[in-house]
């Protein structure tokens, strides 16, 4: 029964993509969305976007996910958040919804500051475009977890964030559990343009999230495995020991499976649930 329910709601997904032709995914009568895809927010090949807004006129108060996906920094795509962004699309009909590519780092590249540059690129763009700033909810899994915690607590000085939810970030990489991930010599070297810290902070320090949080930072939702090889579940221990410490408002979950795992029946169906439930109570507050 499982796996014909995986089947099924997979070629419901399937085809709202090969329908999409005509600019617009339809979810039903009263659910859809005008779609802009790989639309160009600066000059690189990289800098790109799909961008979704509902179809219902509605006012200036819209609020936006922005999608960040993961690969180490170096690697992945937007195409593979594809799937899961379409499922937060039927959930949250009211939002605007970003997936987005950012310049990824290499051997001649650092990825920091520019992938932070990157999301402040998309709302700039995406101001532009609607004519008013939104609330941002940003939401990424493994690096772009972690760029969704960095860019939240370090680079938001407008504080336009609402909430993060980081889908097994790395949030204290100066941390021991974190030093075994096997591309560490990786993030030592090019994660950080050594030229960007300020004296007296490392670029270990410079890119964990928890360096940054304090009393101010947005309400972060977190979802770990339990048996993640890649980012260890401690990592999420940390993080909420932190947000606690600067009474900070935020929930933690956790899924019985690896570091690919999340996005995989029921767990998905069970974030979203969880995500939905998390927005709605910042809302009351």
């Amino acid at each position: 029964m499982k796996g014909s329910t995986a089947i099924f709601a997979f070629l419901t997904l399937f085809l709202l993509l090969i329908s999409c032709k005509d600019k617009k995914v339809s979810f039903g009568e009263h659910i859809s969305f005008n779609k802009e895809t790989d639309l160009s927010y600066g000059p690189d090949s990289d800098q790109v976007m799909d961008l979704y807004i509902p179809h219902k006129k509605g006012d200036t108060t819209r609020e936006a996910f922005i999608v960040i996906h993961g690969g180490g920094w170096r690697a992945g795509n937007k195409s593979q958040l594809t799937f899961f962004t379409l499922s937060l699309m039927k959930k949250f009909p009211e939002h605007i919804f970003v997936n987005m590519n950012y310049r990824l780092a290499s051997e001649t590249n650092y990825a920091l500051p520019n992938q932070l540059y990157d999301i402040r690129e998309v709302s700039q763009l995406l101001t532009k475009k609607l004519g008013y700033s939104p609330r941002l909810i940003l939401l990424g899994n493994s690096a772009g977890g972690h760029l969704s915690m960095l860019y939240a607590y370090h680079s938001d000085p407008l504080k336009k964030v609402k909430a993060v939810i980081n889908i097994v970030g790395p949030a204290d990489l100066s941390d021991q559990s974190f030093r075994n991930y096997q591309e560490y010599s990786f993030v030592e070297r090019r994660l950080v343009d050594p030229r960007v810290p300020e004296p007296g902070i490392s670029r270990i320090d410079f890119a964990s999230p928890i360096r940054w949080i304090d009393h101010t930072s947005p309400p972060t939702l977190s979802y770990y495995g339990t048996t993640d090889r890649v980012i260890p579940f401690t990592q999420g221990k940390i993080l909420d020991s932190v947000l606690t410490q600067n009474n900070v408002m935020h929930e933690s979950y956790s899924f019985n499976g690896g570091h690919l795992d999340w996005d995989q029946s029921p767990n998905d169906a069970f974030l979203i649930d969880k995500i939905d439930l998390f927005l709605k109570h910042i809302d009351k507050k």
